[in-house]
């Protein structure tokens, strides 16, 4: 009589599995049957499948670790602070722009629309040290600047005056970066708000230098050109900040930093997240990249094969220079996405800025995800600020944030509206709010602690 096939493929699997290197699986073998047995026949018995679950093996025995990218909670938390006063500042400005510096409640729709109409209606009733709420009983309500915000707002015309000449060197050098020296208008107002351009730069600031600009149009889009190349302005800010420091190039061999920062004309600044603790195979590999020579941003990227080592790290001395281009030092992933053909951007846009998270930082807080330059930044505080961003740490020190020690001062100097004997700013028509008296809302407002706008 003949044996049981069955049996005889059983007794092969576990003779395998007693010979096998490898470490036992975590569950038994299993006979499957896909046919039923059939008794009368047994020599016709369809074969059987054995499932055998293999371990494969890995370095030192262990699973390989996943990628993980590494969050900074302090430039996260930088996205977290823009958001309230974008949204006073963005107020302040539609105030300014009518014609009787006020505008009404019922009008705020037509502004900013519907969805965002609240956003803006609890940022009125928070900040009553900002904006002042008049009205009622026959005549519209409407909401206008209190005098302390109207006088920290005429500092805004001088803030831009100094801006002037810094606008004109960024906007040439963002020429200059470009292959053909010209870039649609259409992406210099995409990100004209980081550049601290004004919302009418074409007039303000194009046309009103014809010597470094030009206007043409091209295949219905209407391009900025640059007049003359300035090989002055061809220095990119990695340079001008190791030329104010004086490295000193030490020709010995140094040992391999952890931090991956090393001395030398073609190296960048890194700043490793706190979690990340790199091995020495990968130091290794970082100082051969920060050793490695590279041509400067500001020649054409047309002379270069993308595929070279050191084209690609022009790439990214072309990222750095374009965020530092920018007042704040930070651009959005689409906004950078904007310039691919006219820099030659990497096709694998994202995957660059995340290998070099040394360099950048890509943080998703906000609606968009975001692109921080690392080194322009210490914690939550952008280290050099211009004069747009210094009046808008002026103003922003009415909600609570005390960045700005001479804000007080040169209100003293002008008079403060709010010292002793002076009418309180608080609209006398405007009701406390519901379940406080004015004795509680004051008491409540001493002891009060704003959210997120601690310096």
């Amino acid at each position: 009589m003949h044996k049981n096939p069955s049996f005889k493929l059983k007794d092969l699997a576990l003779q395998l599995f007693d010979r096998c290197p490898l470490r036992k699986p975590t569950t038994m073998y299993r006979l499957q049957k896909p046919f039923a047995m059939n008794k009368t026949r047994e020599s016709s018995i369809s074969p059987c499948y054995i499932r055998i679950q293999i371990m494969h093996k890995t370095t030192a025995g262990r699973k390989p670790k996943k990628k993980i990218y590494h969050r900074v909670q302090e430039l996260d938390r930088v996205m977290d602070l823009h958001k309230k006063p974008s949204v006073i500042l963005q107020l302040k400005s539609i105030i300014q722009s009518q014609k009787t510096a006020s505008l009404l409640l019922r009008d705020l729709e037509k502004e900013v629309g519907f969805v965002h109409k609240w956003t803006y209606m609890a940022v009125i009733e928070r900040y009553p040290t900002v904006f002042r709420v008049f009205g009622g009983q026959g005549s519209p309500p409407a909401v206008t600047l209190t005098e302390k915000a109207k006088k920290i707002a005429f500092l805004e015309s001088e803030a831009r005056a100094e801006m002037d000449p810094i606008l004109v060197r960024n906007l040439r050098k963002l020429l200059m970066l470009s292959v053909d020296c010209k870039l649609p208008l259409k992406n210099i107002d995409l990100i004209s708000d980081e550049l601290g351009l004004p919302h009418d730069f074409k007039n303000c600031v194009i046309l009103k230098y014809p010597e470094f600009f030009r206007l043409d149009e091209m295949h219905g889009r209407e391009f900025l050109h640059l007049e003359n190349w300035d090989s002055s302005l061809a220095v990119t800010a990695r340079e001008e900040r190791m030329s104010s420091q004086e490295l000193i190039l030490n020709t010995k061999r140094v040992r391999i930093s952890k931090d991956g920062n090393l001395p030398g004309p073609f190296a960048f600044q890194l700043r490793f997240p706190a979690g990340f603790r790199p091995n020495v195979s990968y130091l290794e590999e970082v100082e051969r990249w920060q050793k490695m020579e590279f041509p400067s941003p500001y020649l054409n990227a047309r002379r270069f094969e993308v595929s070279d080592p050191k084209s690609r790290k022009r790439a990214v001395a072309v990222l750095h220079e374009l965020l530092s281009l920018t007042i704040e030092k930070r651009l959005t992933s689409a906004q950078l996405d904007a310039f691919h053909s006219e820099y030659r951007l990497p096709s694998r846009l994202l995957l660059c800025l995340i290998k070099h998270h040394g360099v950048f930082y890509v943080t998703n807080k906000g609606v968009k995800s975001t692109v921080i330059l690392k080194e322009a930044y210490d914690g939550t505080t952008l280290l050099h600020k211009c004069p747009l961003i210094e009046y808008r740490d002026k103003f922003m020190a009415l909600i609570g944030r005390n960045e700005c020690s001479s804000c007080n001062e040169w209100l003293k100097d002008k008079g403060n509206p709010l010292e002793k004997g002076a009418q309180r700013e608080t609209p006398k028509d405007t009701p406390p709010r519901k379940g406080y008296g004015v004795k509680h809302m004051k008491s409540r407002r001493q002891v009060r602690k704003p959210d997120c706008y601690e310096s």
